[in-house]
């Protein structure tokens, strides 16, 4: 009797170590979607991982959704298996107007997508300096879509190139009502906080934050030295 209980139990033991295996040897995925939010063929700059696209993928037992974030520089990227997908722009998600629209994305190997959005304004031309104790940013602004009320432009700076309205020693804004021209260069000014002032090199970014809109649109990190 002993003996065969022992055998049961062996017997057990074994049958869930294999399935432990089983699970341990699950395929994972090995291909790659990649790609960029994108405004007339250019990337959009975003606060890092602020943003997040959705994919759906139809056809599997548990029909979940695969968050994907964005980079501040507009990439991002997914580790997936081959096959059809949906990607969705969340609702209210982006510095830009609303799409509802999905797009189809076939992924097999490594797959490069652009997704195209609306932003209400881009920034252009933006440079940055710094004389003194003081950094100055100066771009243009262009009013890309219709029903967005300027709120408000903004220059941050940090040690890393991950600065933005969250990640930064120091900001400064300028009202949208006190821009009485948008089609002339806009100016910010902000004096160098006490926590870089010993810093060899910083970096800095100005950005434009639309009324009602949560996320700003930014430029790409620029390095003062």
């Amino acid at each position: 009797m002993i003996r065969l209980i022992s055998s049961y139990v062996i017997t057990l033991l074994l049958l869930v170590l294999v399935n432990g295996c089983k699970k341990d040897n699950y395929e994972k995925p090995s291909s790659l979607l990649s790609g960029k939010v994108v405004y007339d063929k250019e990337a959009v700059g975003l606060r890092s991982n602020g943003v997040q696209l959705e994919l759906w993928q139809h056809g599997f037992e548990l029909f979940t959704k695969i968050p994907v974030y964005v980079a501040q520089d507009g990439t991002f990227s997914a580790s997936l298996f081959n096959g059809s997908y949906k990607l969705v722009r969340l609702p209210g998600n982006g510095p830009w107007v609303n799409n509802i629209d999905s797009i189809d994305v076939t992924v097999n190997g490594n797959t490069v997508i652009e997704v195209p959005v609306q932003p209400y304004f881009v920034i252009k031309n933006a440079t940055i300096s710094k004389s003194g104790t003081t950094v100055t940013g100066t771009f243009s602004i262009v009013k890309v879509a219709n029903g967005g009320t300027l709120e408000s432009v903004a220059l941050f700076v940090g040690k890393t190139n991950i600065v933005d309205a969250v990640n930064n020693l120091g900001s400064a804004a300028v009202n949208g009502s006190d821009i009485t021209d948008i089609n002339a260069p806009v100016t910010v000014t902000l004096t160098i906080p006490g926590s870089l002032s010993g810093q060899s090199f910083f970096f800095a970014r100005v950005s434009v934050k639309t009324a009602g809109v949560a996320e700003h649109i930014y430029s790409q990190p620029i390095k003062i030295e």
